[in-house]
């Protein structure tokens, strides 16, 4: 029961560093793939360099046997008297020496064929005992030939190389399917090449092998053992000592979701509070308008005054309306139930918003070029008031005492399908420093709280702000400022149909 609760509480505690964990872990498995991957090419490395290394040796000392017997045969042969006919016994003695050569190599464990091959008259004597050897070397008895096949593969091997071997008189060896070395060594008793001595040769040195491999191994797994335990303390000590950094990154972490949190609901709540403000008092003048034309309502005015008293009050809905939310559906400002004609409601802002104004005044006109090939537009009708009002207004506000003229002008691009809307002034334009991009990317004239007008109202410098934030954010346009080259500055706003 204890060493389960233990369990569960190292698990417990495993899972509080479940990031740095998962990592350490990756790293961990990498470390020992790369050192597997690198141990398999080191022994790979190590067993070619073994093969390649017993190959040399194998062939070398095959051929030293090869060659030490052979060049015993040719002393034992210069060694015999050739004017003196031996006895019976001396002539036993020399068979049994013979045969001694020829079975000592035998005696090896990996000697397999033994024979000597000599070439006479174009015929090939093959010679495997002292007997033959001695009837034809001493006695000159040519009756050895063979037609067996017991020696049939060191004849064909001869046959084939018995050119190259006499010119060069030097040992020929050839290694089949990696098994078996097959030697040709020059018979050239009393410096005379009568043929070669051949033998087979299958030396096996894998036992050697197996075991530098084993031990090549046993190091290998000492090795990433160390290796092993190194790094799980490494695992432990890192796992250890992230914790306070983990338990303060979570605290900081939720101390900025909670600032970012309260930094969103105070810039919805202001931009609420500064939509209102700049609504408000229009709703206000609105309500005069409306007070106006009750009073002057007639048989003859009837039907004008209701279109406008009908508009007037609409906007004064959407007015009530926006002041329920910080931020309104979109359904209720752009949507397919809307199909708002954009020169209509620009004609209404003038006639019935700046040009009803109770004395005359030549400070600002309009003038307007309206294409009407322009589409309809899928925007709440009012909501275009609160992009345009303010525009309107901006240039009004600026111009001071001076006389301006406000031109504007709308335009439909059919082959790019869209629309184009432009408010142009010939005032003292756009101080040069607000048409400059700012840290957001937009131009400052469109920022928060920047303004240019020598008032104390800190509630100043919002009209374009919002302008802008409900032409680009909520209606998906594009809008854009800048002077013009003689005089004044030029609002546009691009509606893409």
């Amino acid at each position: 029961m204890m060493q389960t609760t233990e369990t569960n509480m190292f698990l417990e505690k495993i899972k509080k560093y479940r990031f740095e964990i998962r990592h350490l872990t990756l790293l961990f498995i990498v470390l020992i793939v790369f050192q597997l991957v690198l141990s398999y090419i080191q022994k790979k490395s190590l067993e070619e360099f073994l093969t390649d290394a017993q190959q040399w040796y194998q062939k070398d000392t095959a051929e030293r046997i090869a060659n030490l017997t052979s060049t015993s045969l040719e002393l034992l042969i210069e060694n015999i008297p050739a004017d003196k006919n031996p006895s019976a016994t001396e002539k036993k003695k020399i068979i049994e020496s013979f045969n001694i050569i020829f079975s000592q190599q035998l005696l090896y464990q990996h000697v397999e064929e033994v024979c000597l091959i000599i070439s006479k008259n174009n015929h090939q004597f093959v010679i495997d005992n002292g007997e033959e050897l001695y009837h034809f070397i001493i006695e000159h008895v040519n009756d050895t030939y063979h037609s067996d096949t017991l020696h049939s593969k060191a004849l064909n091997f001869f046959d084939v190389h018995s050119e190259v071997l006499k010119r060069d008189e030097e040992i020929f060896s050839k290694l089949e399917e990696d098994k078996s070395f097959h030697i040709l060594v020059p018979f050239v008793p009393h410096g005379e090449y009568l043929g070669a001595f051949y033998m087979k040769n299958h030396p096996d040195f894998s036992l050697i092998t197996k075991e530098i491999i084993a031990s090549y191994d046993e190091a290998t797994v000492i090795y990433s053992s160390f290796i092993l335990l190194g790094l799980l303390a490494m695992y432990y000590i890192s796992s250890y000592t992230v914790r306070e950094r983990d338990e303060a990154q979570k605290m900081l972490f939720e101390e900025h979701e909670e600032n970012i949190k309260k930094q969103v609901r105070h810039e919805k709540e202001s931009l609420f509070t500064k939509r209102i403000y700049h609504t408000h008092h229009k709703a206000e003048k609105i309500m005069g308008f409306i007070k106006e034309d009750l009073r002057i309502l007639d048989e003859n005015n009837i039907e004008a005054v209701k279109y406008r008293v009908s508009k007037y009050s609409n906007f004064i809905s959407r007015v009530i309306y926006d002041m329920k939310w910080y931020d309104p559906p979109m359904s209720t400002i752009r949507s397919d139930l809307f199909n708002t004609d954009l020169n209509s409601v620009i004609k209404f802002l003038i006639d019935n918003l700046f040009l009803r104004i109770s004395t005359a005044t030549d400070l600002f006109k309009f003038k307007l070029n309206l294409d009407e090939n322009v589409p309809r537009v899928k925007v709440n009708e009012f909501v275009i008031w609160e992009i345009l009002e303010p525009i309107f207004q901006n240039s009004i506000d600026h111009a001071g005492d001076k006389k301006i003229t406000i031109t504007i002008n709308t335009k439909y691009l059919e082959s790019e399908n869209i629309s184009i809307l432009e408010i142009i002034d010939d005032g003292p334009g756009i101080d040069l420093s607000l048409l400059e991009v700012g840290e957001h990317g937009i131009k400052k004239i469109f920022s928060e709280d920047v303004t240019t007008k020598d008032v104390q109202n800190k509630n100043a410098g919002y009209g374009c702000y919002i302008a802008y934030n409900i032409a680009v954010s909520k209606c998906g346009w594009k809008m854009d400022a800048s002077n013009n080259p003689e005089s004044g500055c030029k609002f546009s706003i691009t509606i893409k149909n």
